[in-house]
């Protein structure tokens, strides 16, 4: 098959963004989206409190970045580790946070490699959370502005991961699908094409769901309750979509039902989001209860 200039886009990249001439250090695309995500994220809620007049400060929002930021990288991370590749962490712990790799010729640079978007949506709510107390901000109004914002945020990572090549999906023969050098299964002249799921879940779990929750947030009923939603939205897109992307080679599709373990996660993901909403609807109608009685 002759390939087009869609199904080769991803041989257009190699992931380094520039080099810094007289260190030799490159920095890679990966790392500035990581920067473009909490960018936009603190526009979009910047935008917001001023548009709905929240109340809220410049420093305030400083502050609160600054801990939510630290939750995000460190949750990514020991995310990884702890719910993709336990037992190798374990015998390797320097790995967990130096960027170096040892076998028998000795050590090697490679950068941290891997990072968890549940390991830093957990450990991420919990710093943003002690940020919120720490500044006196509202901590329900502020968490749904977070959760609001976060899906166009996360759409810089997975176009990071699509630049870098990697977490592609599985092979496809339709037109859609691209070929990742990464793969290692074929040559570029005859190419096996696999699934951009990269691009899937940019455009589900990030533009889509943002404008989903945007608009949902006109129903009276569900305008503070962007957290719930946010989890249940989120975890049934990626859980779909997760059918389309080849999973770790060291997990498969071992877990319960034959699902990947990103499968698993969202699915906790939905049933957390489903009874956070239903504790939530429960407090507010027996407190519109009591209210009407007195």
């Amino acid at each position: 098959m002759e390939p087009s200039w869609w199904n080769l886009i991803p041989t257009y990249f190699d992931g380094i963004a520039f080099t810094i001439p007289l260190m030799n250090f490159e920095v890679h695309w990966y790392g500035m989206m990581y920067i473009f995500a909490f960018v936009t994220a603190y526009f979009t809620m910047w935008k917001i409190n001023s548009k709905e007049n929240l109340g809220y400060t410049k420093e305030q929002f400083d502050n609160l970045f600054v801990w939510a930021i630290a939750g995000i990288l460190i949750g990514a991370r020991l995310g990884y580790v702890f719910f993709y590749k336990p037992a190798y962490y374990f015998a390797n712990p320097t790995e967990i946070i130096l960027p170096l790799t040892h076998d028998a010729l000795g050590w090697h640079f490679t950068g941290i490699a891997g990072m968890s978007y549940h390991g830093g949506m957990i450990l991420g709510t919990i710093f943003a959370v002690i940020g919120m107390k720490r500044n006196k901000m509202d901590l329900w109004k502020t968490l749904n502005l977070c959760f609001l914002a976060a899906p166009l945020a996360y759409t810089w990572g997975r176009y990071g991961n699509f630049i870098n090549g990697e977490l592609f999906g599985e092979v496809t023969t339709s037109p859609i699908g691209m070929y990742f050098p990464l793969a290692h299964d074929s040559p570029i002249t005859n190419p096996i094409l696999h699934h951009p799921s990269q691009l899937y879940e940019m455009l589900f779990e990030g533009v889509i769901l943002f404008a989903v929750l945007y608009n949902l947030r006109r129903i009276p009923l569900l305008r503070d309750k962007m957290p719930c939603l946010y989890l249940i939205g989120y975890g049934t897109f990626r859980f779909f979509i997760e059918f389309f992307r080849r999973p770790d080679a060291h997990l498969g599709r071992v877990d319960l039902f034959g699902m990947s373990r990103g499968q698993t996660l969202c699915s906790l993901m939905i049933l957390a989001g489903i009874i956070w909403f239903a504790i939530i609807v429960y407090r507010q109608k027996k407190a519109s209860q009591q209210a009407s009685s007195k």
